[in-house]
C-alpha cells in the first residue's frame, strides 16, 4: 500500500513516457479541430478557426462571411466583382503543440502539477492528430531553453514529441543570461509553424506582455490557434482561514488568510490574467479552453 501511494504521489509531480503512450487509446475518442468549423469553448464564446491549407484550388464569387484576407484582388479588379481564394486543406496538416515548461508550471496544491497536466493534454492532442493522419511537431520552452520539433508523420512523430515532453527543459535561467520570455517564444513559434498549421499553446500565460500579444496576433493570421489556460484551484480561490507557506525550493512566501486585502489582491490578479487571455482569444478569433489541475484532461478536450 505504501509503494502504491509513493507511485501515485510521484505521478502527481512528474510524468512518465508510459503514461503518455497509454493515452493513445482514449485519444481515439477525440475529434481534432478542423478549419472552418466552430467548436465549443470553455469560455463564454465560440471561436472560428481561420487556418487553411496552402494548396490553391480556385477563385469564386465572394460570399458573406468569407475572410476578407482571402479576397483575390487580381480577379476582383479584372472582373469588377469581389472574388475569394479557395484553398484545399492538406491531407497531412501540420499540428504544432507548444508546451510551457517554466518554473511556474511545477506547482499544484491539488490534483497534479501544471507541468504534468500540460504533458497529458499535449499527448492527447498529439495522439488525436496522429489518429487523423496529421503530422505532429511542437515547441518546448522554459526560462532557459526554447526547442522546436519539426512536424513528423505517424506514431514515430508522436513518440519523438512525447520523449521531448518527458525530458522537458531546464527550468531556471543560469550564467547571467536573460530569461526567455513569452514574446521570444511566440516569435520563434511564428517562424516555425508554417501557414495552415493548427497550433496549440499550453501554458499558465504568466508574463504575457504587449510584445508577446503582437507575435500571437501575427501567428493567428496564417494559423489556427488554440489557447489552453492551465491553473491550480488555489490560484483562483485562496482558503479563508489559516496561514499557508509556499516554496519552489528557491523562494518562500507565507500567506495569512486573515489578511483580506492581500487575499483580494491575489484573487483580482488571477481573475484579471484569466479574463485578459479570454478577451485576447476572442479579439483574435482564437480557440480557448481552461483546465485546472483537478480536471480530467480527456474530459476537458471532449
Amino acid at each position: 500500500m505504501r509503494a502504491a501511494r509513493t507511485i501515485a504521489a510521484h505521478e502527481r509531480v512528474a510524468v512518465s513516457l508510459k503514461a503518455l503512450v497509454d493515452l493513445a487509446q482514449p485519444a481515439a475518442l477525440l475529434k481534432p479541430y478542423r478549419q472552418g468549423k466552430r467548436a465549443q469553448q470553455s469560455g463564454l464564446y465560440l471561436s472560428r478557426f481561420k487556418g487553411r491549407g496552402m494548396e490553391f484550388e480556385e477563385a469564386r464569387i465572394y460570399q458573406p462571411g468569407d475572410d476578407i484576407r482571402s479576397i483575390d484582388w487580381r480577379v476582383t479588379a479584372r472582373t469588377g466583382r469581389a472574388h475569394t481564394k479557395v484553398f484545399r486543406e492538406e491531407r497531412e496538416r501540420p499540428v504544432f503543440i507548444s508546451v510551457d515548461h517554466r518554473a511556474t508550471m511545477n506547482f499544484a496544491t491539488r490534483g497534479v502539477f501544471k507541468s504534468v497536466l500540460a504533458a497529458k493534454l499535449a499527448a492527447l492532442l498529439a495522439w488525436t492528430a496522429q489518429h487523423h493522419g496529421d503530422r505532429i511537431g511542437g515547441q518546448l520552452f522554459s526560462e532557459q531553453l526554447c526547442r522546436e520539433l519539426k512536424p513528423q508523420s505517424g506514431k514515430a512523430g508522436v513518440l519523438h514529441f512525447l520523449n521531448a515532453c518527458v525530458s522537458g527543459c531546464p527550468s531556471m535561467a543560469t550564467d547571467g543570461k536573460p530569461a526567455i520570455t513569452l514574446d521570444t517564444v511566440w516569435a520563434r513559434l511564428g517562424q516555425h509553424a508554417r501557414p495552415g498549421s493548427l497550433v496549440y499553446i499550453i501554458s499558465d500565460f504568466r508574463g504575457l506582455n504587449h510584445q508577446a500579444e503582437m507575435h500571437l496576433a501575427k501567428l493567428s493570421q496564417h494559423c489556427a490557434v488554440v489557447l489552453l489556460f492551465l491553473y491550480d484551484p488555489l490560484e483562483s480561490q485562496l482558503p479563508d482561514k489559516g496561514r499557508y507557506r509556499f516554496t519552489d525550493a528557491g523562494r518562500e512566501v507565507v500567506i495569512d488568510a486573515a489578511d483580506q486585502q492581500r487575499l483580494l489582491a491575489y484573487h483580482r490578479h488571477f481573475a484579471e490574467r484569466l479574463q485578459h487571455v479570454q478577451a485576447l482569444a476572442k479579439k483574435m478569433n482564437l480557440g480557448f479552453m481552461q483546465c485546472s489541475t483537478l480536471d480530467d484532461p480527456l474530459q476537458v478536450l471532449k
